[in-house]
């Protein structure tokens, strides 16, 4: 069975909420095995077990929060870097517009290789219902994809 890996940080709450939408959506793929962690909770081993992973984080100071950036520091060197070659998908929880952590997201998992099969989904301001929506349809055509081998 495939695996994929949601991965966020949170401070406020929203990142978790759009966190927890994703699940939702791609729980309903029923072919897909689905886990969401918290990025301090996850670790080299889950990234290497999994099929794709989606990663959800603030943007903090026009920058990648801190606990994502964490992740990716305890995860880099263990998981082989140049090996990984997994699809991933991003979502940005912000206040201004999302680019400076998507481009410093985009140069961290080039390492890795993680290739992007989505365009990021950037949420501004307090999640609303349809941003929440917006997050679960991406959850749930991530794992869809995953399930009929498109990514």
């Amino acid at each position: 069975m495939k695996e994929l890996l949601i991965v966020y940080h949170t401070q406020s709450g929203s990142s978790q909420r759009l966190a927890e939408a994703a699940y939702a959506g791609a729980v309903a793929e029923k072919e897909i095995n689905v886990r969401l962690l918290r990025a301090m909770e996850a670790g080299s081993s889950d990234l290497q077990a999994c099929d794709g992973v989606l990663f959800v984080t603030p943007e903090n100071f026009g920058y990648l929060s801190g606990g994502m950036k964490d992740f990716f520091d305890r995860t880099y060197y263990p998981c082989e870097p140049g090996s990984l070659a997994r699809p991933y998908m991003l979502i940005v929880s912000c206040g201004n517009d999302g680019s400076g952590a998507v481009r410093q997201l985009e140069r961290i998992v080039k390492g890795y290789p993680l290739k992007a099969v989505a365009e990021p989904l950037i949420v501004r301001g307090e999640p609303q219902a349809e941003n929440l929506e917006d997050a679960s349809e991406l959850g749930l055509s991530f794992a869809a994809g995953l399930g009929m081998g498109i990514f």
